[in-house]
């Protein structure tokens, strides 16, 4: 049952929620015992529709906004701000991640304060500016400025996003959710090279490069979604408007049921320690920054490999959709097996085997078909791995202040994992990247492990709960932890 932290700061309260305390969880039906299925399935969908197909398409233009570097590079930017010098290319593309890193954490304080609607706003309205901005730079050191903003105003984006979904569902459907969210993003960002393939053919239009229209475009359609998202982004459950009252007490029954946390909690300095100090916040940071190292790695440079193979800028961007298609399908699919079994360890580990094998392909096969069959598998391992260490954290937490420094904490950790992405693949090591690619071979084998002593421990700790050895875990009756 609910938390007493959680019951403590809020003046919304579930109904009868107290009642059943003083009953005994054993005595009692569960909180969302009495609903009608078909209204259940009913209000769950409206959920669904209003929220998974806007934040989805509002994170694949995040995350097309923050690769299509790699792009732009070889459409003509590579030579007009001599991004050939040096190591100019992976300074431009690493730096973005720095206050994206920095600021996750506030920006997810300043959610709980501002809103959804209006946070979610503020910065994807943000960086499209920024994104814009790109356009127009005359030399390198001002693009490198434009991707400090990109990563100012999608820091507080992710998080988020992640937040607000885990915070409507009950735990064992999350994953699902988040793998619809990031597919749809995958298979929009899949099209997203043909799309800036056809904005090249500009080039030359109102005196801008093909590279320039890329952001142009890019950037205006970020904005006009940002109006968007104050017009339609759904909000948390307790203060959401879209559903009448009788669904809105449903979805927060069913959040109190499973969990116990559909109460926001107030935060304080001694919960934000100590959920700061907790760690298993860490654990779940490291597997997703083990997570990111190759999917941003795939983001940056698929198009720069696939060049480097001796095929033309059309036949790159062209090639580099299939394998997130691919990909996309696999995310789903993990996700729902994930779902089914209860499961999450298990499969996570799977796909970072399958990760490794592509890596290791791409890196070694000599023929051009072998090292894009090994793009395949680095795009399955590595992507399914995104939503399903975040449900694998979600599923493991209560209250919404420990929810929202975790989630904080471990973006910020993927915010980390762009920066060791786009720093280990060097310029020098151009084509094929071996030092790159094994280092990412070494961040997955670490993934593997940190697997197999998390299952170790909340296994442990949830037979010493059977056992009344311990007491409630995460300080909520009736909780156990998902393996």
């Amino acid at each position: 049952m609910a938390s007493s932290e959680s019951k403590a700061s809020s003046d919304l309260r579930v109904e009868d929620v107290g009642k059943l305390e003083e009953k005994g969880a054993a005595n009692v039906p569960a909180l969302d015992a009495h609903y009608d299925p078909a209204f259940v399935a009913r209000t769950i969908r409206r959920v669904d529709l209003r929220m998974l197909p806007l934040l989805g398409f509002l994170y694949a233009v995040a995350l097309i906004d923050r690769t299509n570097l790699g792009i732009a590079r070889i459409a003509g930017m590579e030579v007009d701000l001599k991004l050939y010098i040096g190591e100019r290319y992976s300074i431009a593309s690493m730096i973005y991640f720095v206050p994206y890193t920095l600021l996750q954490l506030p920006g997810n304080i300043v959610l709980r304060y501002l809103g959804a609607r209006d946070w979610l706003t503020i910065c994807v309205v943000g960086w499209g500016a920024a994104q814009l901005g790109m356009a127009f730079v005359p030399a390198w050191g001002y693009l490198v400025l434009c991707r400090i903003f990109l990563g100012v105003f999608e820091a507080g984006f992710f998080p988020a996003l992640v937040f607000i979904i885990t915070t409507w569902y009950k735990r064992h459907e999350v994953q699902k959710r988040l793998a619809v969210f990031y597919l749809t993003s995958m298979i929009v960002g899949a099209f997203s090279s043909i799309f800036a393939y056809v904005l090249t053919l500009l080039k030359g239009k109102g005196g801008l490069n093909g590279w320039q229209w890329i952001f142009a475009i890019e950037g205006i359609i970020t904005i006009v979604l940002g109006i968007l998202t104050w017009l339609f982004v759904p909000d948390f459950p307790d203060k959401s408007r879209f559903l009448n009252a009788e669904e809105r007490k449903m979805i927060l029954d069913r959040v109190e049921a499973d969990r116990g946390d559909s109460i926001p909690d107030e935060m304080t300095r001694a919960k934000f320690i100590k959920h700061l100090t907790d760690p298993l916040v860490w654990a779940f940071a490291y597997m997703f920054l083990a997570s990111t190292v190759p999917a941003y790695a795939i983001g940056f440079f698929i198009t720069i490999i696939l060049f480097s193979m001796g095929f033309n800028l059309t036949e790159a961007l062209l090639l580099s959709a299939p394998p997130a298609i691919v990909a996309a399908a696999s995310v789903f699919f993990f996700a729902w097996l994930s779902d089914k079994t209860k499961k999450r360890a298990i499969w996570l580990a799977v796909q970072n085997l399958i990760c490794i094998t592509g890596l290791i392909v791409t890196g070694y096969a000599k023929a051009n078909a072998g090292r894009y069959v090994g793009l395949f598998l680095t795009n399955i391992g590595a992507s399914g791995c995104v939503p399903g260490v975040l449900a694998y954290s979600s599923n493991n937490i209560t209250s919404h202040t420990k929810r929202s420094v975790q989630t904080a904490c471990i973006i910020a950790a993927g915010g980390i994992g762009g920066i060791i992405a786009t720093s280990i693949f060097s310029q020098k090591d151009y084509p094929r990247y071996i030092p790159g690619t094994w280092a990412t071979v070494g961040i997955q084998f670490g993934m593997i492990i940190t697997l197999g002593i998390t299952t170790f421990v909340l296994s442990r700790r949830n037979r010493l709960r059977r056992e009344g050895k311990i007491g409630p875990l995460e300080g909520t009756e009736d909780f156990y932890y998902t393996i």
